[in-house]
C-alpha cells in the first residue's frame, strides 16, 4: 500500500480554495438586502470530508484502503437568521422601517478565512517537501 502525499495535498488545496471562495461570497454579501431571485442573501457554508470513508478504509481491524485525501461534500445554506436595522429611507425597508440583512458574523468569517489560509499553506508545504524529497532522491540516484 502506498500513500500519495502529493495527491492528498492537492485535494486539500482544492477544498480550501473552494472554502475561501464561499467565505469571500459571504463577506461580499454581508450588507445585501436582496438577491436576483428574490428574498435576502443566505450565508453559505462549505461542507467537506474525507474522500474515502473511514469505515471503507478499515474493515474488521485491518486496513483495506489507503487514504485518498478530502473532498467537497456540498455547499449548505447556513441556518443563521437576519439582523434588523431601522432605516425607513432604504428602498427595501418594510412598513415599520426595518431593513433585514443576513446575520453574517464578520469576525467569524475572517477567523475562518485565516484558518482556511493556514490549511492551504500547510498543503502547499506538503507539495514543496514532496518535490524536495523527489529531487533529493534523484540526486542520490546519480551518485
Amino acid at each position: 500500500m502506498s500513500i500519495d502525499p502529493v495527491a492528498i495535498a492537492r485535494t486539500g488545496l482544492d477544498v480550501e480554495w473552494q472554502r475561501m471562495q464561499v467565505i469571500a461570497q459571504n463577506l461580499a454579501n454581508e450588507n445585501t438586502t436582496r438577491v436576483v431571485g428574490g428574498g435576502g442573501y443566505r450565508p453559505l457554508r462549505l461542507r467537506s470530508g474525507p474522500a474515502t470513508a473511514f469505515s471503507q478504509m478499515v474493515a474488521a481491524g485491518a486496513v483495506v484502503a489507503e487514504p485518498t485525501g478530502t473532498q467537497v461534500l456540498g455547499v449548505a445554506v447556513d441556518p443563521v437568521g437576519y439582523r434588523s436595522v431601522h432605516d425607513p429611507r432604504h428602498p427595501d425597508a418594510d412598513r415599520a422601517g426595518n431593513v433585514y440583512y443576513p446575520a453574517i458574523d464578520h469576525a467569524e468569517q475572517m477567523a475562518l478565512l485565516v484558518k482556511t489560509a493556514r490549511a492551504y499553506e500547510a498543503n502547499l508545504t506538503v507539495l514543496s517537501l514532496a518535490q524536495q524529497m523527489t529531487m533529493r532522491a534523484l540526486d542520490l540516484g546519480k551518485a
